[in-house]
C-alpha cells in the first residue's frame, strides 16, 4: 500500500493531525507491505497508535 500524503483529500485538515503517517513518520511517502499494513492496523485497532486516515484523491500533475 502506497501512503503519499501529497494524494490525501485530507492533507492539511485536522484529520491528518489524527493519522498514523503523521504520527509515525510525518509526511513522507512510504510504502507499506501487506503485513506492515496489518501490522498497523492491529496497532490501531488497541489504540497504540491512530488509525490511518488516509482519503486517496488523483490529482491533476
Amino acid at each position: 500500500m502506497l501512503i503519499d500524503c501529497d494524494h490525501c483529500a485530507l492533507q492539511g485538515t485536522s484529520a491528518c493531525e489524527d493519522c498514523v503517517v503523521t504520527f509515525l513518520i510525518g509526511s513522507t511517502p512510504v510504502d507499506l507491505t501487506d503485513n506492515q499494513t496489518e501490522a498497523v492496523d492491529n496497532l490501531a485497532a488497541e489504540g497504540l497508535v491512530p488509525r490511518l486516515r488516509l482519503v486517496p484523491v488523483e490529482r491533476a500533475g
